[in-house]
């Protein structure tokens, strides 16, 4: 400190002003270095949204006291609040969405509003709602549903209606979620049909969903949930990850509808029965006909003959027994299954304390293929087929680094955030360097002024040494000092008159360890003194 002192006390008012403002400028640096640093990472709030639900966030921040910054459209917030400021903001419905549904229609009112005006706010209310229910996908972060009505004018005809749905969002959409939207849109709207719905992404390109999933997609999604259900089974006895499971489908792809009538001849059923019975009566004479015999009261004649008759009938009406079928076989039966499964071995303890792994028995093999048998349903007959075998799995090494939560976890500093530090810290060495320490180094200004020593003296110390305070033991020749007469000498040897004798050195040695202060005192006088004696 006492060294600093005199640095300072030896400086002229130039340098000690640009010492002070070095110096100033170092703290500075460093501090706005280290801020930067500690500073936590930003990371991302909420981006695309419109300039009146990007303000209703930040003003919630700000009553919040959070600290935020708004880049373009994108409101950054820090990292380590960015979960809880997000729960917090949708708890009060923030962001906003500005899209309005069926409450459009509370504020219409029957006094001067016509059909057209109510139909055009109806359909608006409609658009509203669809686009609500699309947007809440997390997949979706806006959508706007454009709906084209014919209208109810009788005098149009071959009128369908159409749609088009414009979404944006930060992921893709599959083909199942595009089909999935453009039902959802038709559903809403009467004789909308599906394929009259448009949907386009973010990059104003259009999706098309597939119509119909192909049959070789619902055998894989049969097969997957399948192995699935078999995983859980096994994984319940040999434990996680110690079960791997394939199962393959072959199903149909060909669509076919049989009709089948059959008559069973020997099987018959009496459905109605008719009688019918017919009698009558005749008679005859000799048989001869004459005239005498046609006269009225003729005795001529001979003997006759009489008959009777009686015809039944009966009509018995069957229908025979008849079998009419229809079969229609779509795609995706199943026509035979495999399944394949590979089981782990089991840890052992050996009687010497060892593990050893080792395959699983016969006994629990037939226990879990009788089980896997009837979580697939298994058909012999359909020729099916399970392999179980148990194997001992290879060790997975894992490779690279495990990833770890670090001090460096929080700090994500973009690219002008690490050029604004490198700058910093270059500035802070410069200033450093080339400043600060040339000027702390720098001799005192008193030193280039010291009065010049009297005859006798030894040669002043090269310029650029500094001095260390010590009396060198070498050849060292006090000048011719003037005798002060009032001095107190306090009864040292050689300077009360009397010659002890000792070497001058040893006396100035001497006198400076007893009068240490008063040494000091005259050394800082003749530091001080800047003019020129006289010889």
């Amino acid at each position: 400190m006492t060294q600093l002192i005199d640095i300072w006390t030896g400086m002229t008012p130039a340098r000690r002003a640009v010492a002070v403002l070095s110096v100033i400028a170092t703290v500075v640096t460093l501090a706005a270095l280290t801020r930067m640093v500690t500073q936590p990472g930003l990371a991302l709030l909420y981006s695309g949204l419109e300039d009146g639900q990007a303000g209703d966030v930040v003003r919630a921040l700000e009553q919040r006291g959070a600290d935020f910054d708004v880049r373009g459209g994108a409101i950054y917030v820090s990292r380590a609040r960015r979960d809880e400021l997000r729960m917090t903001l949708a708890s009060e419905g923030l962001p906003r969405n500005t899209t309005q549904g069926y409450e459009l229609l509370d504020s219409l009112s029957g006094f001067g509003m016509t059909s057209q005006m109510f139909d055009a706010a109806y359909w608006r209310a409609k658009e509203g709602e669809l686009a609500r229910t699309i947007a809440a996908s997390p997949q979706i972060q806006s959508a706007r549903v454009h709906i084209a009505n014919a209208g109810s004018n009788p005098f149009q005809r071959d009128l369908k209606p159409t749609a088009s749905v414009s979404v944006g969002g930060s992921g893709s959409l599959t083909a199942g979620q595009v089909r999935a939207l453009k039902f959802l849109v038709a559903s809403a709207v009467a004789g909308l049909r599906p394929e009259d719905v448009a949907v386009i992404d973010g990059a104003g390109e259009l999706l098309a969903g597939d119509p119909d999933p192909a049959p070789d997609t619902a055998g894989a999604d049969r097969a997957d949930r399948l192995r699935d259900k078999v995983q859980r089974l096994l994984e319940a006895r040999v434990g996680y990850g110690n079960a791997v499971v394939e199962i393959s489908l072959d199903t149909e792809t060909d669509s076919e509808s049989i009709r089948e009538r059959r008559f069973d001849p020997d099987s018959r059923v009496a459905i109605s029965t008719e009688t019918e019975t017919r009698s009558g009566t005749s008679s005859n004479g000799s048989g001869e006909v004459t005239v005498a015999s046609n006269l009225p009261d003729s005795e001529t004649g001979g003997g006759g003959s009489s008959s009777q008759s009686s015809e039944n009938r009966e009509r018995v009406n069957y229908e025979v027994s008849e079998t009419e079928r229809e079969i229609l076989r779509v795609p995706g039966a199943v026509k035979r299954m495999t399944v394949a499964i590979l089981i782990n071995g089991q840890q052992v303890t050996q009687e010497d304390g060892t593990t050893e792994f080792t395959p699983r028995t016969e006994e629990e093999i037939a226990t879990l293929r009788d089980l896997v048998q009837s979580a697939v349903g298994f058909d012999e007959d359909r020729g099916d087929v399970i392999t179980i075998k148990s194997m001992l799995f290879e060790e997975i090494v894992p490779e690279g680094t495990q990833v770890s939560d670090g001090w460096l976890q929080d700090f994500a500093p973009d690219p002008v955030s690490i050029a604004q530090i490198a700058l910093l810290a270059v500035v802070a060495l410069i200033l450093g360097l080339f400043v600060i320490r040339p000027v702390l180094r720098a001799p005192p200004a008193g030193l280039s002024s010291l009065p010049a020593p009297a005859t006798g003296a030894a040669a002043p110390e090269p310029e650029g040494e500094a001095l260390t305070g010590e009396i060198a033991d070498d050849d060292f020749a006090l000048p011719d000092l003037p005798i002060i007469s009032d001095f107190d000498t306090g009864g040292l040897p050689g300077f009360d008159g009397t010659d002890s004798g000792d070497d001058p050195v040893a006396r100035l040695q001497s006198l400076i360890t007893e009068r240490r202060d008063e040494a000091v005192e005259i050394l800082r006088g003749w530091l001080e003194d800047r003019e020129e004696p006289a010889q």
